[in-house]
């Protein structure tokens, strides 16, 4: 017996700790096991497509281990869509310079893809979530002490709307837990293909 109740054991695929509290903060009590993963090693046609890609394999690497056995688990990753260019973390300093410079007053597409793989029945449903940016003008001094902070060179496309660059945000189309790390609609209509209700994982 697994004991008094039969509620599924959720494993986020992902160090993100916004994806986690975004998780949290929706009811859920996931487990965290990192996936491990080499996004680098990783090429897809599009942005869209390659975001799929990074975040079946992080779901993939984790399914196959003894510790999510019978779990659910939900493998996520983001990148920038800019001029049809996919931009995840930047490299260091210099790169997240030219980046902001390159972004300001412009407009990007935040790709997420999101990949859940039921350990139980062997069974996946993938999709990707996209979010429009539009990004403001912050000035020569304000991008520098940002790059300082050394926030943008840990998440995808050097900005996050839940930290120090939020004022540099001008708006979003779309949903924006997605821009975060995690697109709770999206998660919700995947549960929903594996016969899952949300409600059902709230702990």
């Amino acid at each position: 017996m697994a004991g008094m109740t039969d509620q599924r054991r959720l494993v986020l695929a992902s160090a993100s700790p916004a994806r986690l509290g975004l998780l949290r903060q929706a009811g859920f009590a996931p487990e965290v096991v990192v996936s491990g993963v080499d996004e680098d090693a990783l090429t897809a046609p599009t942005p869209g497509e390659l975001a799929l890609v990074l975040a079946r394999a992080k779901a993939t690497a984790v399914a196959d281990r003894p510790e999510a056995r019978d779990a659910l688990v939900i493998g996520c990753d983001s990148v920038l869509e800019l001029d049809g260019r996919a931009l995840g973390k930047p490299a260091d300093a210099e790169e997240a310079t030219a980046r902001w410079t390159s972004m300001r007053g412009r407009t990007g597409v935040l790709r997420t893809g999101h990949s859940v793989i039921d350990t139980a029945t062997g069974r996946t449903a993938s999709a990707t979530a996209s979010t429009t940016v539009h990004f403001g003008e912050p000035t020569d001094a304000e991008v520098a002490a940002y790059v300082a902070s050394g926030e943008p060179l840990y998440v995808a496309g050097a900005f996050t709307l839940d930290g120090r660059s939020a004022p540099f945000i001008e708006s979003i189309e779309g949903d924006h837990g997605n821009v975060i790390g995690l697109s709770m609609p999206l998660l919700r209509r995947l549960l929903g293909e594996l016969g899952i209700s949300v409600t059902e994982l709230w702990a």
